[in-house]
């Protein structure tokens, strides 16, 4: 150890850097090989502080460690002598994975051999000082040098950076003079001019189908396109992190690039045994958003390789919940679709010696620890025998598997490639008795699919190598793997298995019902499909897993209905009013404006009679300090009506209760004084059932043992959903269908359930106003 550290102390790394490089094993080891190299080309004292350091930063940079003593060598020759010539050499040998590398090539690339002189960088700052002489005696030392910079080296590609920052600073001061009192003066920003509040609301709000939005910055469209500037280029998987090169790889990428022309290819790969949540609405947009913003396309493929849990139900619902959001499938694929493809490459994997056949039972495999494998080593031939026993129904459940010879990033050894299930697939009925796993499936599906970027959730980390393996060791095209971060949201369980036991347990009625954060279950609810894409872009194209509150989900939701939900009135619980000086028999009109913040919109007709119904919270008999509303000596205005109500009488049942009031009105311009407060109310409404939902669950995480001890279910909030069966509503909304969403004036947004019928509508409360509903 002592004498690593002087080593490295000896090409001038400071004492507490070579002791940090020392506590990285493998950083420390090509280190030291390449100090190893340069030492036998240049002699044991021949590497100094400038070569030490390019080694240093080579061997930080470094992917392909066989290309260490390459590289080492050219740095000791002084042929590599500057950081931007590393740069360009580790950029060519990253694009050059296999052997040989062609040497003139190379060094032209790196500028290998060419001088820069000095003449040359004072001629080249000299022009670019020339180009900017206006400017810079106009703005003088508060002008942009990096410009300068920038420019110069553009010009002088091989010259040294700080050799060409020297130049810029001689000629700079040349021109200028030494700085001034003026120039050392610190700089005022001037202040931004604000927006109208016009514009800036249009800008908030502005919303477009296909996950093309621009929700308060940065478009998700946008931002993909951003995320394709760090993924690998097409047919360029070899300068990914990780991704091994074999003696066939190039041959493989160019047939790939053959058939995929170069364009960008993607999928969605759900499991067919549940239903999509919130969570893959952010996999959903990725996927297919990634592709749609890259002029891509993306297949939808059903992960369908366990029968026993594969419903025609969730096979429609994610196609309808894919299409709700927007997106179009390039083409619909089942892993099924490849089963006898499937098989024949295993087959292929144990001649390869790559997989065996195996007796361990399935509990003996649990774990990180399991114990080794007894038939790990048996004959080949043994194992295609015995494999081909499991295809034709000779072994019974869980008395063989095939397993893959490799160890997992977790620790976990030999995953089961395939198991025996005598169950009939929902595809293909009983022609199988044996089914791919995950493990085996995703990759080699991906391959036979030419997809170009295989887009996983975080967790999908850890089985990268093993993706890469897989492909490698049966010699088939290879997909490059990327993570990101999944979305979850507080308050609420997205797990298939906990959902399932909502349901059986009569908590909730169904995958859809709408307190759940299911994507049928939202829309149902009434929750817009460019509202839930506009919060995956709001929530960005991150890498690490994110948790929401749901009032995030809900302010998009709010966005997008405060422009498309047309404003209609509805009272929750009726309150009688009849006014007294209306004539019986007379009735007349109201126009009530669908958007009053925009009445070319449209609008509708309501009734105006001597009766009417309110809120029973806009009345209170008792006036309190600060209550706006009607009460016995305060009158009201009525929305939309133009009319003031003043109470006469008020009417109680043997109870005491409130059941009517007798009113007079008047006109609003006729009013003694303008009334403080405005309500809605409705006149021969039509009766409706309104549904109003709050939160499933008591606590953030339910399934947090430490926040919940009892269990997610012991935490469900008993009034997460309050039924209201004699609410009222204008008649505007005759004839509405199913899914349509309106505005009910002062109490939020509502949509029409499904569970309406001719006779009476059902509505659900999607989301509250902004405003506290009980606000006085």
């Amino acid at each position: 150890m002592a004498d690593t550290l002087a080593l490295f102390t000896s090409i001038g790394l400071s004492e507490q850097k070579a002791k940090e490089t020392l506590k990285n094993e493998a950083l420390s080891s090509a280190l030291k090989n390449a100090i190893t190299q340069a030492q036998v080309v240049n002699g044991a004292t021949g590497v100094d502080k400038a070569m030490g350091t390019l080694l240093y930063s080579m061997v930080s940079r470094l992917r392909d460690t066989t290309r260490l003593t390459f590289l080492s060598d050219h740095i000791a020759q002084r042929k590599i002598s500057t950081e931007v010539q590393l740069a360009a050499a580790l950029e060519f040998v990253k694009s050059h994975p296999q052997d040989p590398i062609n040497q003139a090539q190379f060094e032209n690339v790196c500028g290998v051999g060419v001088v820069i002189t000095p003449e040359q960088i004072e001629e080249a700052v000299e022009a670019v000082i020339n180009k900017h002489k206006e400017q810079l005696l106009k703005e003088r030392y508060r002008y942009n040098m990096g410009l300068l910079m920038g420019e110069a080296r553009a010009s002088l590609m091989w010259a040294d950076g700080k050799i060409i920052k020297n130049e810029v600073d001689v000629q700079v001061l040349h021109l200028l003079g030494a700085k001034t009192e003026a120039d050392l003066e610190k700089k005022i920003k001037p202040q931004k001019v604000k927006a109208p509040e016009n514009e800036v609301k249009a800008k908030k709000e502005e919303v477009a189908v296909n996950g093309e939005v621009q929700p308060e910055g940065t478009s998700l469209m946008e931002q993909l396109r951003g995320e394709a500037l760090k993924f690998h280029k097409t047919g360029e998987n070899y300068k990914s992190e990780g991704y091994v090169v074999t003696p066939n790889t190039m041959n493989l990428l160019k047939k790939h690039m053959e058939i995929t022309g170069g364009q960008i290819r993607t999928r969605f790969p759900p499991e067919p045994n549940g239903i999509l949540h919130i969570g893959h609405a952010k996999a959903i947009n990725f996927n297919f958003g990634y592709a749609k913003a890259n002029n891509g396309i993306c297949f939808l493929r059903y992960d369908d390789t366990n029968p026993e849990k594969e419903e025609e139900k969730y096979f429609t619902a994610i196609k309808e919940m894919v299409e709700w959001l927007g997106y179009e499938p390039y083409e619909i694929t089942h892993a099924s679709d490849n089963f006898q493809h499937l098989y024949d490459l295993a087959v292929d994997l144990v001649r390869r010696g790559h997989a065996y056949v195996c007796h361990q039972r399935g509990e003996e495999l649990k774990g990180h620890n399991a114990p080794p494998s007894p038939w790990r080593d048996r004959p080949m031939e043994e194992s295609l025998v015995l494999f081909e026993r499991m295809k034709k129904g000779l072994f019974a459940e869980g008395e063989a598997t095939l397993r893959m010879k490799m160890v997992m990033e977790d620790g976990k050894m030999d995953p089961v490639a395939y198991r025996i299930k005598y169950t009939p697939h929902h595809r293909t009925g009983d022609e199988w008795c044996i089914y791919p796993t995950y493990d085996y499936t995703h990759c080699l599906c991906d391959s036979i699919e030419n997809i170009t970027h295989s887009l996983c959730t975080k967790e999908f980390q850890a089985r990268r190598s093993s993706y890469f393996w897989l492909c490698n060791a049966l010699d088939v095209y290879c997909p490059v793997q990327w993570e990101y971060g999944r979305l979850n949201l507080t308050y609420t369980v997205v797990s298939k298995r906990k959902i399932i036991k909502l349901v059986e347990t009569g908590v909730v009625r169904d995958w859809d019902d709408p307190r759940l954060f299911t994507l049928t279950a939202l829309r149902r609810r009434g929750f817009p499909a460019v509202a839930i894409n506009n919060f995956c872009a709001r929530v960005g194209v991150t890498v690490a897993q994110v948790t929401m509150e749901p009032h995030l989900l809900e302010a998009c939701v709010r966005d997008v209905l405060n422009e498309t939900a047309p404003r209609v009135m509805a009272v929750l619980e009726p309150l009688k009013v009849t006014i007294t000086n209306h004539p019986g028999d007379s009735k007349s009109e109201v126009q009530v404006p669908n958007f009053p913040a925009d009445e070319a919109k449209g609008s509708h007709v309501v009734p105006f009679t001597n009766i009417v119904f309110i809120e029973q919270s806009d009345f209170r008999e008792v006036m309190e300090k600060g209550y706006k509303r009607l009460t016995p000596d305060q009158p009201v205005g009525l929305r939309h009506a133009g009319y003031v109500i003043s109470v006469q009488k008020v009417i109680k049942d043997a109870q005491g209760k409130v059941v009517e009031l007798e009113v007079s009105c008047c006109v609003s311009t006729e009013a003694k004084e303008k009334p403080k407060a405005f309500i809605h109310w409705v006149s021969q409404p039509l009766k409706c059932e309104v549904r109003l939902y709050e939160r499933l669950f008591m606590h953030k995480n339910p399934e947090d043992p430490s926040e919940v001890p009892g269990g997610f279910l012991s935490d469900i909030n008993p009034n997460s959903m309050d039924v209201i069966d004699s609410a009222l509503v204008d008649r505007s909304v005759t004839g509405a269908n199913v899914l349509d969403k309106f505005q009910f004036e002062r109490l939020g947004y509502f949509s029409v359930d499904a569970d309406s019928t001719a006779e009476k509508l059902v509505f659900n409360r999607t989301v509250t106003l902004k405003e506290d509903p009980g606000k006085i």
